[in-house]
């Protein structure tokens, strides 16, 4: 199936399956891809999937453009296997196949069962970058798991249970640490404003009210 991994400064941020015909990115909330960044435009671009595996990407008229291994697309045009989508810092690999690993449901399962009551349900979760050239950008956690990371390195995934956020390391020789403690196999709680170390990228785990 093909997909599109999504990354700032090396940093995974979002790993996506097209599975829709039409898969739209931007900054506004109701894009199926949504970064919140002043360099992307409210309905940026999209990617349409024909047939099994075709997929082609179209800028939709934004301000900053979008470009394909560093060259501005004009018209719609058919993304090859590993071909990279750059809007400002952000960088999409597209691939065009691959298994869906089960993972993320373990995952999942591993961090429901610390789960503690809280309120982060009602409340909106991010996290922001605290270092290197993207400080200051803000990174909506929307998905009931996310991963973050850069694979083969220091990958964790982000879940949004119904008591609140968890994280939990998945691969990745490097130790990611939460307020300078290694955090363990089975995942702790995230709070307001804790600070999550991932493969030397410090990124601040915010919840503000909707």
């Amino acid at each position: 199936m093909p997909q599109l991994i999504a990354s700032v400064e090396g940093v995974e941020i979002k790993h996506v399956y097209l599975r829709k015909d039409r898969t739209t990115l931007g900054r506004r909330p109701q894009n199926d891809i949504v970064f919140n960044n002043p360099v992307v435009s409210g309905e940026h671009c999209v990617f349409e999937l024909q047939g099994l595996a075709d997929v082609y990407v179209q800028d939709l008229a934004s301000t900053n453009g979008t470009y394909i291994n560093g060259k501005m697309i004009k018209s719609r045009q058919l993304l090859h296997d590993n071909d990279v989508i750059a809007i400002g810092n952000f960088r999409i690999q597209y691939l065009t196949a691959s298994e869906e690993s089960g993972f993320h449901e373990t995952a999942t399962m591993k961090l429901d069962a610390h789960a503690t009551p809280d309120v982060a349900g009602t409340l909106h979760a991010s996290f922001k970058v605290l270092s290197g050239s993207s400080s200051g950008l803000e990174v909506p956690v929307v998905k009931a798991v996310t991963t973050f990371g850069q694979p083969g390195v220091s990958v964790v995934a982000v879940s949004h249970r119904r008591y609140g956020y968890y994280v939990a390391p998945l691969e990745g020789d490097v130790q990611p640490t939460l307020n300078g403690k290694v955090i363990g196999a089975d995942g702790v709680p995230l709070a307001h404003n804790d600070v999550l170390e991932l493969a030397g990228t410090s990124m601040q785990f915010l919840l503000k009210d909707g």
